[in-house]
């Protein structure tokens, strides 16, 4: 049996079957009827509902759960994407829905700035590290942990003499973080320091800052401890989470391993007055104990 006659028997079987057999670049013409579309309840040019607006831990999609009260006490304690149903084999709408407008606020937040006013507003002096742009910034990140002269040379007017501790505020890998969380951890920690007697000296505003920036803060104030507020690279639970590093007697070059750090400072995670009033207490105790890092935890008997 050649292609044609083949062809012509399938057309013929289908022809018995009445339905008209389909061609090649012809009109479509569904098979079996496909599933009805009810009314959405919106018009033309109406918004949906945010997506984002969604709590991730009482999101919880799965039909018919044996267990639902019991599961659900499980969510609550996280926002991992648990419990989230299926469509056959697939996501739920909904879940993909979130997953990527979750992503979408990840991106959008490292490529995006924090505002142009922000220092002035907040009564800081704005340095900016060598970094040039974003896109460098992103690329070389050797380039946002050191200043060039003239930014050094701003540094020593807007921070006169050897401030016992120096606060800077870094945009970091997330804008949305350092815009939601900086100004109220800022100052819980200076009143933090304030009631234990300890000049906070005078905050500044760094922009491309990597955590090293400290460090290059350290080399020119001279400050016995720095401590950076900046934005951590988001995720998929927030796009806002800040994380402070703090080290004693910073300088370019110190191990890593000598920095003690406050992550996941944001509003699901640790809140900001409350991340502050900690840090507060962890930078008096540093000065007490002249160390920073894992140092700090063996000198505690961690």
């Amino acid at each position: 049996m050649n292609k044609q006659e083949l062809s012509a028997m399938v057309a013929r079987l289908l022809s018995e079957m009445g339905q008209e057999p389909m061609v090649k670049g012809g009109d479509y013409r569904p098979r079996s009827p496909g599933p009805e579309h009810g009314d959405t309840g919106y018009r033309e040019g109406d918004f949906v509902p945010d997506v984002t607006a969604l709590d991730l831990r009482k999101l919880y999609l799965t039909e018919d759960p044996a267990e639902p009260d019991r599961f659900r006490r499980l969510k609550e304690r996280t926002p991992a994407r648990l419990g989230c149903g299926k469509a056959g084999a697939r996501y739920k709408t909904l879940t993909m829905l979130r997953f990527r407008a979750d992503h979408a606020a990840a991106q959008d937040t490292v490529f995006s700035q924090v505002a142009e006013d922000f220092a002035a507003r907040n009564g800081m002096v704005e340095l900016k590290t060598r970094c040039r742009s974003k896109d460098e910034y992103l690329t070389r990140p050797d380039l946002g942990r050191s200043f060039d002269e003239e930014n050094k040379a701003k540094l020593r007017a807007a921070v006169p003499g050897t401030p016992r501790v120096q606060i800077v505020v870094g945009d970091g890998l997330s804008s949305a973080a350092i815009t939601a969380n900086a100004m109220d951890c800022l100052e819980a920690i200076r009143e933090g320091l304030k009631l234990r007697g300890i000049d906070a000296g005078t905050p500044v505003f760094v922009r491309y800052c990597r955590v090293g920036a400290g460090d290059a803060v350290g080399d020119v104030t001279g400050c016995e401890v720095v401590c950076v507020l900046v934005g951590e690279r988001p995720g998929l639970v927030t796009d806002k989470s800040m994380s402070a590093y703090i080290t004693y007697k910073p300088h370019t070059g110190v191990l890593e391993s000598s920095r003690t750090v406050v992550s996941n400072i944001h509003a699901q995670g640790t809140p900001a007055v409350e991340a502050g009033a900690h840090i507060a207490g962890l930078i008096g105790t540093i000065l007490e104990k002249k160390v920073s890092g894992v140092g700090l935890h063996l000198e505690a008997g961690a």
